[in-house]
């Protein structure tokens, strides 16, 4: 029966077009600001042969000919396109509710948690599908501006590949579980574009220039879904989950963080845990709230 279900839930998510609509800007998004921060890291490249660049080296413990410059330019072009992903995982239970095709999804499944938990496989499958495209334009982009020496090694793109699967996999579901509490679609698309790109953005600037908090976007969710794969590059930077010595200690391993596209990252593993405790709330959340809700 579960099979079934799943095969359901594939055939009609693609009968709309909301799979490759926001899989389309998801490419592109990813691909082009991979591309922008490839050029930028080119620069950073070329800072790391000044003597200013051997004495923060020195800082950091770390070797500047080892140093991976690549990873900031992936990190930031799969970043910016999980939030695709979230918006896709909107559409699964609360995009039924507004076509009104909910009540046939509930009366032909044995009962709502079968229907439910079609949903949640059927898009961890699409989540991972998201994943592998968006990193493979990131590599892209990254690969056509980014000078050989600053490109991350083979277990790094791996370990990039895998962490960006689970991060695709984790925002949709994330997705999936706001547009399930909120029941709106276009409620749970505005308020998490809001969220995730201006709100928490100004939140974490304003706890660290004013407030001296360096921790905080290693903690709220669109920080903690950055911070899957940003802290990889932050982690070679040797500024994720360490402590960097001398007196620029949290200043400076904050703004190295941010350049790697995760501020206030603890390490990719720590963000992940993180992140999949606020896709399990709302997650939860959703699923409770279904249980009860009426269907017409």
């Amino acid at each position: 029966m579960m099979g079934n279900l799943v095969k359901a839930e594939f055939r009609k998510t693609l009968t709309t077009k909301s799979w490759w609509g926001l899989m389309i800007p998801a490419v592109l998004f990813g691909f082009l600001f991979a591309l922008a921060w490839g050029a930028i890291t080119n620069d950073l490249n070329d800072y790391l042969g000044s003597s200013d660049a051997e004495e923060l080296a020195a800082l950091l413990g770390i070797q500047l000919g080892e140093l991976p410059v690549g990873l900031l330019a992936l990190g930031h072009g799969v970043n910016i396109g999980t939030m695709f992903p979230v918006i896709f995982g909107v559409f699964a239970l609360a995009g039924e509710y507004s076509k009104k095709t909910i009540t046939t999804t509930f009366l032909t499944a044995p009962n709502r948690v079968s229907a439910l938990t079609a949903k949640m496989i059927t898009y961890i499958v699409w989540g991972a599908a998201y994943g592998v495209v968006i990193v493979g334009a990131a590599s892209l982009g990254t690969v056509l501006t980014v000078d050989e020496r600053g490109l991350p090694s083979a277990g790094q793109w791996l370990g990039v590949l895998g962490a960006g699967v689970l991060a695709t996999v984790l925002a949709t579901l994330f997705g999936i579980g706001v547009g399930a509490v909120w029941n709106s679609v276009v409620g749970s698309v505005v308020t998490l574009t809001i969220w995730m790109l201006v709100v928490e953005n100004v939140l974490v600037f304003v706890g660290f220039a004013w407030l001296g908090i360096t921790w905080l976007g290693g903690v709220l969710p669109n920080g903690t879904l950055n911070g899957i794969v940003g802290a990889i590059g932050a982690e070679a930077f040797g500024a994720a989950g360490v402590s960097v010595p001398g007196e620029l200690d949290s200043d400076l391993q904050w703004l190295l963080q941010y350049t790697a596209g995760a501020p206030g990252a603890f390490a990719w593993w720590v963000s992940a845990a993180i992140f999949l405790a606020w896709t399990m709330v709302f997650f939860i959340g959703g699923w409770a709230a279904n249980q009860r809700r009426d269907i017409t």
